[in-house]
């Protein structure tokens, strides 16, 4: 058998990553879980070096990559301890994830829209890498992150889904830029400040009411 060092060198395309975990959830629960995809090498939760408690998220190694495809195809958001998980490959080209090639930004979001129907509903368009909904305390904040393995899946999503409805809420779509891209972009704007950000806004608020509320002060180019 593999040892643990050679594992990521040998089954470079056969790791997992699994996020969104509750904090009790074992290496042995997640070995219980993930054995019925196929035979796995190792499970490492990742935990606090001081106090022991889990960080949330964990590291399925498949002794085969079919087995850890089957996996991330029939086991993403699971419910694990009352939680949904959330699977990813670990291990492809961390240079795709730094480059921002693939990913795609989607603002005005249902607040019913979980990961899961994120995935869902962009699967369609090529295979994703990462998918997320940004969430606090109280829930989704209606927008989200996909990340496509390629570009051209990504601006297939963006040219089919923008202004889609999506649970009756017309969604926007978009390449995902930098802070420094959004600077480089707007060139000397920038120096005017012509964004303001409003935050405690009524939740039935679209982009439309709040163009008009704001339209009275001067000319809006986006909201």
């Amino acid at each position: 058998p593999a040892t643990g060092a050679s594992t990521s060198q040998s089954y470079p395309m056969a790791s997992l990553y699994v996020g969104d975990l509750h904090h009790d959830v074992t290496e042995a629960m997640l070995f219980e879980k993930f054995s019925s995809a196929g035979p796995v090498l190792s499970i490492r939760v990742c935990r606090d070096m001081i106090t022991r408690r889990s960080l949330g998220y964990a590291y399925v190694n498949f002794q085969q990559p079919q087995d850890a495809e089957r996996a991330l195809d029939t086991m993403n958001f699971d419910t694990i301890k009352g939680r949904p998980c959330r699977i990813m490959w670990s291990q492809r080209d961390p240079s795709l994830r730094k480059s921002g090639v693939g990913n795609v930004f989607i603002k005005n979001l249902d607040k019913g829209i979980d990961n899961k129907a994120l995935y869902d509903t962009f699967s369609a368009f090529g295979n994703i890498l990462s998918c997320k909904i940004v969430t606090d305390e109280n829930g989704s904040k209606g927008y989200g992150f996909v990340h496509f393995e390629t570009e051209e899946a990504a601006k297939f999503a963006i040219e089919k889904v923008n202004g889609m409805l999506l649970n009756d809420k017309k969604v926007f779509v978009g390449r995902f830029m930098s802070r420094k891209e959004r600077i480089e972009q707007m060139g000397d704007k920038v120096k005017k400040f012509t964004n303001v950000y409003v935050k405690n806004l009524p939740e039935d608020m679209d982009d439309e009411q709040l163009t008009e509320q704001f339209s009275k002060y001067g000319i809006v180019t986006s909201a």
